[in-house]
């Protein structure tokens, strides 16, 4: 399967089943594995109790773990949001983070380490791609998560760095795996994925039976101002994102939403608000306004408060179901990859 490692903790039940016939044992062991695996997320063989030691042996030596490990964590005094930065098992950092809302608490993951799409507001992208993760990498951010915190998680967005569509098979082993009843058992109506517009994967995605929200970042209203925040728009017109969009929702049911940054002078214009209404008229949808977050390698500005509700009054004028995203940590590294990236700068001064 291209680009998938199958370490143990990125297999399904049947798979480990497989491995474990292969180790001699019976196929019912397969279950208490993944129990051990992705219910209890155990660290080390060690713990798993109902299996013999001769297996625990077996399945240490050939199937190392894949456990996170955290190295830095910034806690918001506004609102108790916190960034985790996460050791990969090669020297790579990425990061997470944990929101908490009246409905639960949310995880932001990453689904790469860097990110290839280069558009131009965001730090994710600065030094570009150097890997997709794991499945495991995946969900051990959620495990690390609710071990740190000690508090259960309901959604979980994979929003962090990197374009979980670029990474397909592992982020679909991923749905089912943290959605699987014998694992967190999360809903998949309470995960969301973003994409900055891959279009051939999203009709994928709409066949593939799930129940996730397809987030698209769209941040602009026409293709000449997409192309020159978003290079992905010089592979895919919007119209071809857009049907590819209204393609989903007929798949799954579920309603779209549209990430929207506004970026000073660049795409907050009342004639933007009025071309975007325009464009997604008529699509059941919903709207999320995103003030861009500075970034000190980026020349873009975040739009002012008065620009950024004309542009909501515009849209909903237009009867769009809009909403400005609540600033989660607005007092700590915010935007994708900074803290990531202040970490890699520290550790090259010290080199």
């Amino acid at each position: 399967m291209k680009n998938t490692v199958l370490d143990i903790k990125s297999m399904y039940p049947e798979e480990l089943k497989n491995v474990l016939e292969e180790l001699g044992e019976k196929p019912f062991r397969a279950s208490q594995l993944f129990s051990w695996l992705h219910d209890k997320q155990a660290e080390e063989y060690a713990r798993m109790t109902n299996l013999s030691k001769g297996l625990r042996e077996k399945l240490a030596q050939k199937y190392p773990l894949t456990v996170l490990r955290a190295v830095n964590m910034q806690e918001s005094r506004l609102d108790g949001t916190r960034k985790y930065l996460f050791a990969l098992d090669d020297g790579n950092v990425i990061e997470s983070v944990w929101m908490r809302y009246h409905h639960g608490n949310s995880v932001c993951i990453s689904s790469q380490v860097g990110c290839a799409m280069g558009c131009r507001f965001c730090a994710s992208t600065i030094g570009g791609k150097v890997r997709s993760l794991r499945t495991s990498e995946m969900l051990e951010q959620v495990y690390q998560i609710r071990k740190l915190t000690g508090e259960r998680v309901s959604n979980v967005v994979v929003m962090g760095t990197g374009e979980p569509l670029d990474n397909y098979d592992n982020l679909v082993r991923f749905i089912r795996l943290v959605s699987s009843p014998g694992g967190l058992n999360i809903s998949q109506r309470n995960l969301t994925v973003s994409t900055c517009g891959l279009v051939p994967e999203m009709y994928r995605l709409a066949e593939e039976g799930l129940a996730v929200t397809l987030a698209l970042s769209l941040h602009a209203p026409n293709d000449e101002k997409r192309k020159a925040l978003m290079p992905v728009a010089n592979r895919y017109t919007i119209r071809q994102v857009l049907d590819a969009c209204e393609n989903y929702y007929r798949k799954t049911g579920r309603r779209l939403t549209f990430e929207y940054a506004l970026a000073e002078g660049q795409n907050d214009g009342e004639q933007d608000a009025e071309e975007l209404a325009g464009l997604i008229s008529g699509m059941n949808c919903h709207v999320n306004l995103i003030p861009v977050n500075p970034v000190r390698e980026r020349k873009f500005a975040r739009s002012g408060k008065k620009v950024i509700a004309n542009f909501q009054n515009k849209l909903e004028k237009y009867g769009i179901n809009v909403t400005i995203r609540r600033e989660m940590g607005s007092d700590i590294d915010g935007a994708c990859g900074q803290l990531r990236k202040r970490y890699l700068d520290n550790q090259e001064k010290n080199v």
